[in-house]
């Protein structure tokens, strides 16, 4: 009902900035971010995080009514009380952080990650029945190793999923920093500069890999025990499974965080 008109906002957003005599790559340079950033604003494609509107208001020298509006304002009348609501509650709608919207997506992320933790569990249950029925003994400790990676896998998708921080510092957007650290946990991508644009991109492909790779351990596990392989051919097995993690995890990253 408040949402913002994203292809009004992106016409008035590229009328200003041409009027000002910018390109998109130097108003992106003033704001810290990507000029592909900039140029999905301006088709309407996406929204600025809600901290920019000030730092943009101010480069196009309008106010952030004007931009939340899209339009001119008579700077000389007085905002009746009703549009100062409707603008307040665009602004709301833009950031994304009333505790309502907040509850419903951690609602939808629980189903979302309860349900691939059901389903590893279900597979790994399985796959431990099917190899006692073939009369193979100490399947508990033959499972140890894949026990301990899902186990950790679980972990980091706990955190991931549910208590990972959605927005970054400021200071990220306003220096190219490619290391991230919050306890424990270490994220490090050379060449890659995090800030509030790629960090949500960054945020749910790890999300997706995590819940994918907890699902796809047990089958992979069960087919390689099952399998008539010799022990030199076990080993290159693990070391291209390994490369093909790897590559399915850190390719998807550099990607998510080129985006913007």
């Amino acid at each position: 009902m408040f949402e913002i008109d994203k292809k009004t906002f992106g016409i008035f957003l590229s009328e200003q900035r041409k009027a000002k005599g910018f390109t998109q790559r130097e108003l992106a340079e003033k704001l810290f971010v990507s000029d592909k950033a900039v140029s999905k604003w301006e088709r309407g494609m996406s929204m600025p995080d809600i901290s920019l509107l000030m730092p943009l208001a101010e480069i196009l020298d309008v106010s952030v009514t004007e931009l939340l509006e899209g339009k001119k304002m008579d700077q000389s009348g007085e905002i009746k009380a009703e549009e100062v609501e409707n603008i307040v509650k665009k602004a709301l709608a833009l950031s994304e952080e009333t505790p309502e919207k907040n509850i419903e997506r951690r609602r939808k992320r629980l189903w979302v990650f309860g349900a691939c933790v059901l389903i590893t569990i279900i597979e790994l249950t399985a796959a431990m029945w099917l190899l006692a029925e073939t009369g193979r003994r100490n399947i508990f400790s033959d499972f140890r190793g894949i026990l301990i990676t899902e186990a950790l896998l679980l972990a980091f998708g706990v955190y991931f999923w549910f208590f990972i921080k959605e927005k970054l510092p400021s200071y990220y957007d306003e220096n190219k920093i490619n290391a991230y650290s919050d306890g424990v946990f270490r994220l490090n991508l050379p060449g890659v500069g995090f800030n509030n644009s790629n960090w949500p991109h960054i945020i749910k492909c790890m999300r997706v890999w995590l819940a994918a790779a907890m699902a796809a351990v047990p089958p992979v596990a069960f087919t390689g025990a099952v399998l008539p392989l010799e022990p030199e051919a076990v080993t290159i097995l693990k070391m291209i499974l390994l490369i093909l993690c790897l590559a399915s995890l850190f390719i998807p990253l550099y990607i998510a965080a080129k985006k913007c």
